[in-house]
């Protein structure tokens, strides 16, 4: 049996057809690395496919460059934060080094962290990780960021909800 297509489906095909090239060249004119262009091709038609309900859009070049920018941006917060971690790594002495496979773990631990983290706007990201990681107190947040105190608490629940269900999964 040959599985019907859904009009979803379609309309990620037609633009995949009608676009694909074009996408490609635009990323790769803004990625050093034709590989990794190819790959965020291929994803920003992926999170076309992953979406529930999606429309014909007018602009479809412009709809597929907003996609692959926060893809691209994805990447390289990605990068620099694998960046980050190699050279506080260096610090460490070599003896009390975790393992290369204790590295990697770590690593993959901070990139689900961050997709986590990702999630969050930037002052709701910037609230929990003050508070998680500095141990400031949700006053000193709010003079940080220039939001109340209940405002927040409100950040902080945020995240703590993608926290949970990162571990336990949407609540019912």
């Amino acid at each position: 049996m040959t599985p019907v297509p859904s009009p979803q489906n379609e309309l990620v095909g037609a633009l995949y057809r009608d676009h694909r090239g074009w996408l490609l060249a635009w990323l790769r004119r803004n990625v050093a690395c034709p590989q990794r262009a190819e790959d965020l091709s291929q994803d920003t038609f992926l999170r076309l496919l992953g979406r529930e309900q999606l429309t014909a859009p007018r602009e479809p070049r412009a709809f597929l460059v907003a996609i692959a920018k926060g893809l691209l941006f994805d990447h390289f917060r990605r990068a620099a934060l694998e960046q980050a971690y190699l050279t506080e790594l260096m610090l460490i002495p070599e003896a009390e080094q975790p393992s290369v496979e204790e590295q990697q773990m770590i690593l993959e631990d901070l990139k689900n962290i961050d997709r986590l983290l990702g999630k969050l706007s930037s002052k709701a990201r910037a609230a929990f990780l003050y508070n998680r990681l500095d141990g400031l107190g949700h006053a000193q947040i709010a003079e940080r960021l220039g939001v109340s105190v209940p405002r927040v608490r409100q950040y902080l629940a945020q995240g703590i909800r993608q926290c949970y269900i990162a571990l336990y999964g949407e609540p019912t």
